[in-house]
């Protein structure tokens, strides 16, 4: 089978990473599995997950224009089982409690960062959750926002020596 994007391939592990993995196909190529794409749940050493050595089934991600393949394991497994709860009756409250009178939700039990405000974190992830981009795809983001972030203080540092060159000081001559 070739190599395309979107096809589950078997490959062998040829080298392991702190970022990640590095697969080989029957073919010859070689495709990096980002520790993001190792397991459905956190990674912290991909040597619990992988040996070198070992066959696995990989789904093609990415192929860029340099050829660099990027692909990912933990989207050919079987989804994980969710909980399954039974349909609420209509106009119960997940909390069971009265409707408030205020109006106004407490904070407890609320995400820090949305200022107490909306559902929990976690009921809103639940509903969206995030599709990881290509290794590549984000190496290119984070390379993009830090060139944006050097240019800004260079263009700041530039503006600050130019003044101190007009008589910023308190020179007297």
């Amino acid at each position: 089978m070739q190599v395309e994007v979107g096809n589950i391939l078997e490959a062998k592990v040829t080298g392991i990473t702190k970022f990640g993995a590095f697969v080989k196909f029957e073919n010859d190529q070689t495709a990096m599995v980002h520790i993001s794409e190792i397991a459905p749940t956190y990674v912290n050493d991909i040597a619990d997950y992988l040996t070198v050595g070992q066959v696995v089934k990989v789904k093609i991600l990415n192929i860029t224009e340099e050829g660099k393949i990027s692909a990912s394991i933990k989207r050919t497994l079987p989804p994980p089982e969710r909980p399954q709860h039974g349909p609420r009756p209509a106009g119960a409250r997940p909390s069971g409690g009265a409707p408030r009178s205020s109006g106004r939700a407490p904070s407890a039990g609320r995400d820090k960062s949305s200022g107490g405000r909306g559902a929990p974190r976690s009921a809103i992830a639940a509903q969206f959750p995030p599709q990881p981009a290509a290794f590549e795809d984000m190496l290119s983001k984070f390379m993009q926002t830090s060139d944006d972030k050097m240019s800004d203080m260079r263009k700041t540092m530039n503006v600050k020596h130019q003044g101190n060159r007009r008589g910023g000081g308190n020179r007297r001559g």
